[in-house]
């Protein structure tokens, strides 16, 4: 009998509570947007999409991962080593990742440089760490942390085809403003390639997102 009652009290996999946590980082609580999180790398690997794309895929990947094992394991993480343990586990991952992009991508690790090593101390996992992971059960706190990875991927996605298509007139690497249009007086925005331009796209994206969701809006 009891092990049917606690069969029945566990949430199902996909339940509306989980794909919550799945959906809401996509748009209410989106951790570049709303909470304001990992702008640094949103500023720097943006220029085009390809790199974007595989950033936010190693982010999302870390940041599931870690989440989980922080999950399993925190019932036996001394409180005072917490933040170590987390760094701990956040870099092998990243580590992981960094010799998989090397050895399938490497073109594109040389574009991301440093910034795959720094995702070790970006705010988001850091954040979902401590404030998620370490009070919650293993399966919620993967899929919170894929939600994460995809609301910050999702803004990074944005930003960087922007930045690529007016700043270079490509998509994906590939040439789509027709040459007649060059011929005709247009003249790509070398402006969109820089960083600052980066920071004010984003500046948009939440402005426009702050109009459409007044409930995110402060209050005086």
């Amino acid at each position: 009998m009891n092990k049917e009652k606690l069969r029945k009290e566990k949430d199902p996999w996909f339940s509306a509570k989980n794909l919550s946590l799945l959906k809401r980082p996509l748009n209410i609580e989106n951790p570049v947007t709303v909470q304001v999180l990992g702008i640094c790398s949103s500023l720097a690997v943006t220029v085009q999409m390809k790199p974007a794309i595989v950033m936010a895929l190693s982010v999302t990947i870390v940041t599931a991962f870690s989440n989980l094992i922080i999950a399993l394991i925190r019932d036996s993480i001394p409180s005072r080593i917490r933040i170590i343990v987390q760094l701990v586990v956040v870099a092998a991952l990243v580590i992981i990742v960094d010799q998989i992009l090397k050895a399938y991508v490497y073109d594109v690790s040389k574009k991301l440089s440093v910034f795959v090593g720094l995702i070790i101390t970006n705010c988001i996992l850091m954040g979902r760490l401590e404030a998620f992971a370490m009070a919650n059960k293993p399966w919620p706190s993967f899929v919170d942390g894929i939600g994460n990875g995809l609301g910050y991927g999702l803004v990074l996605v944005t930003v960087a085809f922007f930045r690529e298509l007016l700043g270079s007139g490509k998509f994906y690497g590939m040439k789509v403003i027709p040459e007649a249009f060059y011929k005709a007086g247009y003249v790509d925005n070398g402006l969109m390639i820089l960083p600052p331009m980066a920071l004010i796209t984003i500046g948009i994206i939440i402005w426009i997102q702050r109009w459409k969701k007044p409930e995110l809006q402060e209050k005086n």
